[in-house]
């Protein structure tokens, strides 16, 4: 596959993990996020992709409210930029290693079915929205998203008419997603994110990257990204590729070792990155064509 000569970039603002504490910059209240929002396309970011959190303890949300201020903010600003709304909340469960039935869900456990984690999409109508294809040991944890949750997920988002982003944590889930096409749940184009080095997903390394690649649907487009020191690297390497690239504090806080990062830096990085590789980058515009998105309103 050609190198990409035209790169959307993604910034992922916030993310769910435990980062509030680590990072100053980690955006926690709707007005905080909008505002890192618009500072992330003003620095060449075509798409966000947005989670919310409690705006009193910086948990993990999945508050329909939130999302809405959230998207309400950005619009009021006037700024050009694609709105990819997580829906990948609501899978998280937590078990007892020793007792895993006789004690049932633990503290930390968020699990929901497929269509009650998605209530913000249906309301607000993004341009995306993500599609977690597959259950995963992440982390210490599980993530859940059964089949079944995935058909029904997919189904509805092709009612809502919202284009979903396929979250690829390994090769089995990429098989997956293949299959939800081939049922007709996702109409053309299809759109993935390889995600790489979340433990115990894929890990990030280069071979294993092209061998997902090469087991892509004819004409799907794709992005990647990888954790905390190789989320730079991995920009040239899905660039390379043929792929897009997503940056943000979802997934590093570091501009460089030792260096807090906002969405603006990691996002103005990536930029540098794609132009010194001879590419440039996507515009929201741009984006929604090859994304098979509505224009801008």
């Amino acid at each position: 596959m050609p190198m990409n000569d035209s790169v959307i970039i993604t910034c992922a603002l916030t993310g769910a993990g435990d980062t509030v504490s680590r990072s100053p910059h980690v955006p926690v209240t709707p007005e905080q996020i909008a505002a890192s929002a618009v500072e992330a396309a003003e620095a060449g970011a075509a798409v966000v992709h947005i989670h919310v959190r409690d705006p009193e303890t910086g948990a993990p949300s999945r508050d329909p409210k939130l999302y809405r201020e959230v998207v309400e903010r950005v619009k009021e600003t006037g700024t050009d930029v694609v709105i990819n709304l997580t829906a990948g909340m609501g899978g998280d469960l937590v078990l007892d290693a020793d007792q895993p039935l006789e004690k049932g869900a633990q503290p930390g456990t968020d699990l929901v079915g497929g269509l009650d984690r998605l209530p913000h999409v249906e309301e607000l109508l993004p341009d995306i929205c993500t599609l977690d294809c597959g259950s995963l040991n992440f982390g210490d944890n599980l993530y859940i998203s059964t089949p079944e949750m995935l058909r029904k997920g997919a189904k509805r988002i092709q009612e809502l008419g919202v284009r979903p982003e396929l979250e690829i944590f390994d090769t089995g889930q990429l098989w997956f997603a293949k299959q939800l096409h081939a049922e007709g749940l996702l109409d053309d184009p299809s759109v993935f994110q390889l995600c790489m080095g979340i433990p115990w997903g894929a890990p990030p390394e280069p071979e294993v990257l092209q061998s997902m690649v090469n087991f892509l649907p004819e004409g799907a487009q794709w992005a990647s990204f990888a954790l905390g020191r190789m989320q730079m690297p991995w920009v040239a390497q899905s660039i390379l590729l043929g792929g897009n690239v997503r940056v943000g504090l979802e997934d590093n806080l570091y501009l460089s070792k030792g260096v807090k990062a906002t969405n603006g830096q990691l996002t103005e990085r990536a930029v540098q990155i794609t132009e010194l590789l001879g590419a440039k980058v996507a515009t929201p515009a741009e984006a929604r064509e090859r994304l098979g998105l509505k224009p801008r309103k």
